[in-house]
């Protein structure tokens, strides 16, 4: 089958540094090199992708001239920094082997995918296993598995809070820093924040004081300078409730104060901050488009 050569946007990025790092999640459909172009269309600064369908073990190749047209397209729309999330199949800790091990080979291949594109990291939820020890440290062994395989590549592993809903893992602050703690190359491992997870599992974040307080607490377990990406997702459930439901920002449980106060704090400015709310329309327009020009009036002091 013919590629298709790169497709190049047809005007100039924003000037670097204009408005607040944000963005959303936004589809690779007809090949990667369109996702810049779709984030530019609903006023994004940076995106999120999947590397490979999320729903399917099996990853077609990537040509050259789709890494290519992906790499002009970021530059001419100036959007950056990428992220990716991975395959939702993966479970990393799994009790079933040979789970683990297909698990274990998409993600090789998904970091292989990041480095070629040039994408930051590769967002991943720590997975689920019902005996927190065993699972905790089948994930560690995972992540070390993974580092070694992709020795040199400077993409790192975003490691993401969860709701803790069921069996899942990385429900508290610290098992995301047990996980760090028994990596062999810790700087290639990171977090990517939530903020609906962090108020499911019991992390409230509705005041400027609770912000303080949970990111305080944050900072005591994991360090602020593993922070290196956000989920902005509103929730639909109530605080403590382990229920994992994204709600449009403003409209759920969690209201604006957490997206207002984190845009306005200078320590989170080059943070990449990403949307994963529902998708769709609201009143004609592209429901993302809408969001991220309320984050961009709520970033104003």
């Amino acid at each position: 089958m013919k590629t298709k050569p790169p497709r190049p946007v047809a005007s100039p990025p924003e000037p670097a540094g204009r408005g607040p790092l944000i963005g959303a999640h936004v589809s690779t459909g007809g090949g990667m090199d369109q996702a810049p172009l779709r984030g530019r269309e609903v006023g994004c600064a940076t995106i999120q992708i999947f590397v490979k369908s999320n729903m399917q073990w099996a990853a077609r190749p990537l040509s050259e001239s789709e890494i290519a047209g992906f790499k002009v397209n970021c530059r001419e729309t100036g959007i950056a920094p990428v992220v990716a999330h991975n395959s939702y199949l993966v479970n990393l800790c799994a009790q079933n082997d040979d789970l683990a091990k297909k698990s274990l080979d998409a993600m090789t291949v998904e970091l292989e995918r990041c480095d070629a594109l040039g994408i930051l990291g590769l967002i991943m939820h720590p997975g689920s296993h019902p005996d927190e020890a065993e699972g905790l440290a089948r994930i560690t062994a995972a992540v070390n598995e993974l580092l070694d395989r992709t020795r040199g590549s400077p993409v790192r592993l975003l490691l993401e809070n969860t709701a803790g809903q069921g069996s899942y893992l990385g429900r508290r602050f610290e098992q995301l820093a047990q996980i760090i703690a028994g990596v062999r190359r810790p700087e290639r491992v990171a977090v990517c924040f939530d903020t609906c997870h962090a108020f499911a599992s019991g992390y409230d974040l509705r005041t400027p004081a609770d912000c303080e307080a949970t990111f305080a607490e944050f900072d005591r377990v994991v360090g602020l300078d593993r922070l290196v990406c956000f989920h902005f997702n509103d929730a639909k459930q109530d605080l403590g409730r382990h229920v994992d439901r994204h709600e449009h920002l403003g409209q759920g449980r969690l209201g604006l104060e957490p997206f207002r106060w984190i845009l306005r704090n200078p320590r989170f400015a080059a943070i990449p901050k990403i949307l994963e709310t529902p998708k769709g329309m609201k009143d004609g327009e592209d429901w993302d488009a809408v969001t991220l020009r309320l984050l961009r009036e709520l970033a104003r002091p």
